[in-house]
């Protein structure tokens, strides 16, 4: 069910801050309990799951852009994101947006935030930044410690950027999962959460113009009410020429009366056409006898 009810942002700010400090926490522990690379690895689940100390200067997953004012611009790139991100979130909340889609843009936000402190302030902090940084300041690595362990090999060379190189699954961090996690989540869910997104303004004109339709049906549907009234009225209301009309049934009792007429005998006498009788014809005498006594 759409709903455009506002929400408060603090508390998906107080879950995204949450999600950084569990990031950092986890950063600060294997960068001071665990030894790098491939002698202070930890297997969690066979070889291939396992704590792996290392560090990025790049973007996430392991993956830098190879100039040397390369991680200033990704630095300037976060911080940039950051800030249209915590603005997206306030302006979702006030629109009423799906709270799946809030959690999930916090969990983006953390982890923009907990590799954003890795690049403003480890180079100061804890001296991890590049041999030859121009400033130890927006130039601190950035900390990766999961290791899935399951691909390993040279990537084929028709694959654009990473084509011929030797190439391991990424290592990651908290902040990097978080990322991951979250567009995920709206990647899959996006059918459900956008159209939540409709403005206050097309809202109330959708409903204006349903309201005009439902309207202008009510009216289509009296008019039609009132026409079907009308009929009834005038079938219940003979008018004078129908009550001058002479009923179908007497129509059709005189036609069968004239059909019959010729079988009646008729008052008025009827002339004798029967034709006479034919007269006896005059005996002839007999003069043979009268000749024989002479």
């Amino acid at each position: 069910m759409t709903s455009h009810t506002a929400k408060n942002p603090l508390k998906f700010f107080l879950f995204a801050l949450l999600l950084i400090a569990v990031d950092q926490a986890s950063k600060l522990l294997v960068h001071h309990y665990m030894a790098p690379g491939f002698a202070g690895q930890i297997r969690l689940i066979g070889d291939w799951f396992k704590l792996y100390y290392v560090t990025n200067p790049g973007m996430a997953f392991g993956m830098q852009i190879d100039h040397e004012y390369g991680k200033l611009f990704l630095t300037t790139f976060r911080l940039g994101a950051m800030v249209f991100i915590a603005w997206y979130i306030v302006r979702l909340s006030v629109r009423g947006a799906a709270s799946g889609l809030l959690w999930a843009m916090a969990m983006i936000l953390a982890g923009a935030i907990g590799n954003l402190i890795d690049s403003i302030f480890y180079g100061v902090l804890i001296g991890n930044a590049p041999y030859g940084s121009p400033t130890l300041w927006f130039h601190g690595q950035v900390i990766d410690m999961v290791f899935v362990d399951f691909w390993e090999g040279f990537v084929p060379e028709w694959v654009p950027v990473w084509g011929g190189q030797y190439y391991t699954t990424p290592i990651f961090n908290f902040a990097d999962a978080c990322i991951f996690v979250g567009v995920c989540i709206i990647l899959i869910f996006q059918g459900t959460f956008f159209p939540r997104l409709d403005d206050p303004e097309e809202v109330a004109e959708s409903d204006d113009t349903t309201e005009s339709v439902t309207m202008e049906q009510l009216t289509d549907n009296e008019t039609t009410t009132n026409s079907d009234d009308n009929i009834i009225v005038a079938s219940e209301t003979p008018t004078e020429a129908n009550e001058n009309t002479v009923p179908e049934s007497s129509v059709v009792e005189h036609n069968n009366e004239v059909a019959e007429a010729p079988s009646t005998p008729s008052s008025e006498p009827v002339e004798d056409i029967t034709p006479p009788a034919a007269s006896p014809l005059p005996e002839v005498p007999d003069t043979s006898s009268k000749d024989t006594n002479a």
